[in-house]
């Protein structure tokens, strides 16, 4: 057995069942390796798409997702994706062939560790042939264990030298088996202390995030809630759960609520967080909350939160756990309040958040928000959502309400583009169930040749794009900073026509009616398809409004 035939068989081992990259030199036996392993090979047009992909891949399936590349520009090429994955605290794990071991003349040569260390991922290099499965083990051990991508370099040379035929060789012992995955338990001495604060509680807000979500905490949430009068709210990265079990859901904490939560919200003299890091970004710098105390509930050894300062009690444990505890001590106490509870409150909260009244009529232009309202009713709530980045996603992020699934991935480098590359991956994982992403008509572009790929392979991908024909961000932020606003404009084609020249379906769209057609026809028969909706500028969205202008919306 050779040393790429040896990794690739502990690839499979490691539970590999698809593989995104480009084929080079420095890494052609090892994918053949794994195609005869029946490990399906997704071949893309950019090595950075195939790691964006590999990024939704794993957010989708819950392990490592992996990448491929061959040596030196095929690494260089991986930079941005890397870093939004490492940001995003992505495991997964990128087989990167190197130009043979030593030879720093080769014209593919790069230093690949200093380049890992400098897009922010984890290193392992393969120096000698019997260290092949210990190479693979330890990468996928520390991309499990540090939720962290990881970079595996192989010297193309050391790839095909032998590694063992030894029958009595003893069997690959994959990472999973090395990881203690035992929950941790609550310490009762900070139940007691939980349990005290919120006593001594009239308006407790429960703020939950994706470490809750991925630990199915719902039910024992929403226990808590019903005894206390909470409101439920989320952070970005949970958008939605719970909207559909709970009158009493504000939405999201932070720059993406919308008014009536964060009226709400500063009432608060109580936050148990759960799963939840309470950023900067959820807790605004610390004034969303003015005058609550703090409960964290999270499996990380502690947390800072974004305004600086730790949790009045933080209890370290998983989240079901914990809170069975909390409630369970809760009990004992006879503690139940009505809190946020109240026919107010409910009526306040049911109320639209935007009213069709509002939108803007511009002629063959949609108003975002009557867009994203239209799409939020027409897609079924069992095809996901990934979100993207910019000022058109602030529409979307803030004003789709139908309980869903969701991926965001704003804020995460600030890198536009990688949207509509993690909904692929995520569709690979999920098994082809269609999703769609909604993403902006520069981000779109910046990788419009894996649309193509999504064709290819046939994935129901439906992409739509709010096309503002220009960059949206820089567009408002010019016109706030007294710049010239037409520069950040750049005229594009019809998108509908572009994704059917490339194999897909698609449609341009001017109008709620055309918009609900084209949606219509994906639903009837999912496959690849780019939606292009024409939406005005003239419409600035609220955290713009909040963060350029002041203004209290």
């Amino acid at each position: 057995m050779k040393v790429y035939e040896a990794m690739a068989e502990a690839f499979v081992r490691e539970g590999t069942r698809d593989v995104f990259g480009m084929m080079g030199d420095a890494n052609m036996h090892w994918m053949n390796a794994l195609a005869q392993r029946d490990v399906r090979l997704y071949e893309v047009r950019h090595e950075g798409s195939g790691l964006g992909m590999a990024d939704g891949w794993a957010r989708a399936a819950g392990q490592p997702g992996v990448i491929t590349t061959t040596s030196g520009p095929g690494v260089s090429q991986l930079a941005t994706s890397m870093i939004v994955a490492a940001r995003a605290r992505t495991p997964l794990v990128a087989f990167c062939g190197e130009t043979a071991w030593g030879d720093k003349a080769a014209a593919q040569y790069l230093d690949q560790a200093r380049f890992a260390a400098a897009i922010e991922c984890a290193y392992v290099h393969l120096d000698r042939a019997d260290q092949a499965e210990d190479a693979v083990q330890r990468a996928f051990h520390l991309a499990r264990t540090e939720s962290h991508p990881v970079m595996l370099s192989a010297p193309m040379d050391i790839q095909l030298h032998q590694y063992s035929d030894d029958a009595d060789a003893v069997p690959y012992v994959p990472s999973t088996e090395l990881i203690d995955d035992q929950r941790p338990l609550p310490d009762p001495a900070r139940i007691a202390r939980a349990a005290d604060i919120v006593q001594a509680s009239k308006r407790v807000v429960i703020v939950v995030g994706r470490g809750a979500r991925h630990a199915d905490a719902g039910e024992q949430i929403l226990r808590l809630q019903e005894r206390t009068g909470a409101l439920i709210a989320t952070t970005l990265q949970a958008k939605n759960w719970l909207r559909d079990r709970s009158e009493y859901h504000v939405g999201i904490a932070g720059l993406f609520g919308n008014r009536t939560a964060m009226e709400l919200l500063q009432e608060a003299d109580c936050v148990i967080a759960v799963g939840a890091s309470l950023n900067h970004y959820t807790t605004e710098h610390g004034y969303l909350f003015p005058e609550a105390e703090y409960v964290q509930i999270d499996t990380a050894e502690h947390l800072i939160m974004g305004n600086g300062a730790a949790a009045d009690c933080y209890v370290r444990a998983d989240a079901v756990t914990a809170l069975t505890e909390l409630d369970r001590e809760l009990s004992r106490r006879s503690v139940r309040t009505d809190g946020f509870h109240t026919s107010d409150v409910r009526s306040r909260l049911a109320a639209p958040l935007v009213s069709p009244d509002e939108y803007v009529r511009e002629p063959n232009r949609l108003d975002p928000r009557e867009a994203i309202s239209v799409i939020d009713a027409a897609l079924p709530g069992e095809m996901d959502l990934v979100l993207g980045s910019g000022h058109q996603t602030d529409f979307g992020t803030m004003l789709f309400q139908r309980s869903r699934e969701i991926v965001s991935n704003y804020g995460m480098f600030g890198a536009i583009g990688q949207a509509p590359l993690l909904t692929i991956g995520k569709i690979v994982a999920d098994g082809g169930r269609p999703s769609f992403v909604v993403e902006g008509d520069a981000s779109f572009l910046m990788h419009l040749p894996e649309f193509e790929t999504a064709c290819r392979y046939g994935l129901p991908l439906l992409v739509v794009v709010m096309n503002d024909e220009g960059l949206g961000a820089e567009y408002h932020k010019s016109a706030a900073k007294d710049l010239d606003p037409e520069l950040a404009v750049i005229p594009t084609p019809e998108l509908g026509p572009v994704a059917v020249a490339l194999g897909g379906s698609g449609a341009t769209v001017r109008s709620a009616g055309q918009l609900r057609a084209a949606l219509a026809d994906y639903v009837r028969d999912p496959r690849p398809t780019v939606v292009d909706v024409r939406i005005t500028r003239s419409v600035l969205s609220p955290p713009y409004r909040r963060l350029w202008y002041g203004e209290d919306v």
